[in-house]
């Protein structure tokens, strides 16, 4: 440091031409750590304007009808499973040629049923499980354990 301080003339000189380097490969070579820097304020301000939209949500009369038909599927099933054995006990024969019917359907299309409803109510479960409230560890007992102790003593 002694020969460049000499020649630079002081120890301000250096820095700054230190600086200055710095300067110059970053317009050849982006920091990496301002586009860290960079990137995670975009991020923090998308974050909070999504947060915005949904602080004082103003539901009107299409949201609560969209909400009531969301909620219809599940008792649906429930009841249209239910009403299937009724119907089978009160006219067996046109209850058969019906599963007769269902028997004809090609099972890839079973399959993509399958997955609809699945996925449906994936999608639900994993909605709930993710705004679910958070409640407090409970305490866990710590029990004695003299070898851990030891360790530590020493």
């Amino acid at each position: 440091m002694g020969m460049i301080g000499g020649l630079a003339g002081a120890q301000g000189a250096v820095t700054a031409m230190g600086e200055a380097a710095k300067g110059l490969a970053e317009v050849f070579v982006p920091s990496a750590t301002k586009r860290m820097e960079l990137s995670a304020e975009a991020q923090m301000a998308a974050l909070r304007q999504l947060g915005e939209e949904y602080e004082n949500p103003s539901l009107g009369w299409f949201d609560r009808l969209v909400n009531g038909v969301n909620r219809l599927p599940r008792p649906m099933l429930a009841f249209g499973t239910i009403g299937l054995f009724v119907y089978a006990m009160v006219d067996p024969v046109a209850f058969a040629r019906r599963m007769v019917g269902l028997n004809a359907v090609p099972e890839p299309l079973w399959w993509l049923l399958g997955a609809v409803v699945a996925f449906y109510f994936g999608a639900r479960e994993t909605h709930y499980f993710r705004n679910r409230p958070v409640q407090a560890p409970e305490a866990v007992a710590v029990e004695a354990n003299p070898a851990l102790d030891d360790w530590r003593a020493g």
